[in-house]
């Protein structure tokens, strides 16, 4: 009996929740149906895949060995089903993204808004996670494309450039350096009291890896794994933090935040997007990417305010303006007009 596609579905569901119960409910599957699936695997391979610890199922060594494989065939077969099923001249499915935190609480909402309107048969699903969950749920071929911060340390990802963010320092106006014009290192560092985000966070490594040696200077009083929380923590006085600009503009037109640059350091950062590099591109990913670069591109950034839905209609509304208008005449044609 053939090796089925189901059964090495199931097989990868129990590797990575190491329980049948779990894996049955993922699936939406019975129990019984997922146990006698891994069985007959296991019987068709020769041996077990599993090594068994209480509740718990544990990957052999045969095991580690079939999981890559059996991901990367599925990841195929989903290809050879895109590329077969696709209706080239509609811009239509659904596509499923993630994104970390900064660029999907503050930037992609307004333009997944923006692109949908302009497709109405395509659906974009998006996840906000960590960069470090990100490049896996991408690496996994769970979401479809990543964008993300920080550096890119899986090898089965491609990243592509897409624009420069800026982090600041972010203080509340009572703070006790309000007055001032630009945070000092390593001075104001041993003044402040820091509010963080959780490990995994690509602005707290790279705020980090800017300070370099003055790092081991921060004094944490408190980590969060949301930007909000963070600026309401800073607006009660608890302390300061590093933020991208993108995050900050509302706040800081309304006075309940002040940004300081950090004197003498450049504080930009790459943002990238993200995908497997076996990943086939249909014609929505195509779509969809083209127009964040077209955004990009027109120069968009965090002091322009990405964050903000009008200035994003108003950049749009421009970029269609200047694709309907006639070309300028070049020189030959002036030339013949006038003759």
């Amino acid at each position: 009996m053939a090796i089925t596609f189901r059964q090495l579905e199931i097989f990868i569901a129990v590797a990575e929740t190491q329980q049948v119960t779990r894996a049955s409910k993922k699936l939406l599957l019975t129990q019984s149906a997922v146990s006698m699936a891994l069985g007959e695997l296991e019987n068709q391979l020769g041996g077990p895949l599993f090594d068994r610890h209480g509740r718990s199922l544990l990957l052999n060594d045969r095991g580690r060995y079939l999981l890559p494989l059996s991901k990367a065939i599925l990841h195929q077969v989903a290809n050879i089903e895109t590329i077969l099923t696709e209706q080239q001249d509609t811009v239509a499915g659904v596509l499923e993204i993630v994104a970390s935190s900064t660029i999907g609480n503050y930037v992609l909402p307004y333009l997944i808004g923006a692109f949908m309107r302009l497709h109405p048969e395509a659906h974009i699903n998006m996840l906000v996670v960590n960069t470090m969950t990100a490049e896996k749920l991408v690496a996994s071929g769970q979401a479809d494309l990543g964008f993300v911060e920080g550096d890119i340390n899986v090898d089965a990802l491609v990243a592509t450039s897409w624009f420069e963010d800026e982090l600041g320092i972010i203080i509340s106006p009572a703070h006790k350096l309000a007055e001032r014009e630009t945070f000092v290192i390593p001075d104001d560092l041993k003044e402040t009291s820091w509010v963080m985000r959780e490990e995994g966070s690509g602005t707290a490594e790279i705020f980090t890896k800017k300070l370099g040696r003055y790092a081991s200077m921060l004094k944490v009083v408190t980590k969060t794994g949301h930007t909000e929380a963070i600026k309401k923590a800073v607006e009660s006085g608890v302390g300061a933090a590093c933020l991208s600009m993108l995050t900050v503009c509302r706040e800081v037109e309304e006075g309940w935040l002040k940004i300081l640059p950090i004197e003498g350091m450049d504080m930009s950062r790459q943002l990238w997007i993200i995908q497997h590099k076996d990943k086939i591109i249909t014609r929505l990913m195509s779509e969809f990417l083209q127009f964040c670069d077209v955004v990009a591109k027109n120069h968009l950034g965090a002091r322009d305010g990405l964050s903000s839905p009008w200035k994003l209609q108003s950049l749009l509304t421009k970029i269609k303006l200047e694709k309907e208008m006639p070309p300028p005449p070049r020189d030959s044609d002036q030339q013949i007009i006038e003759s």
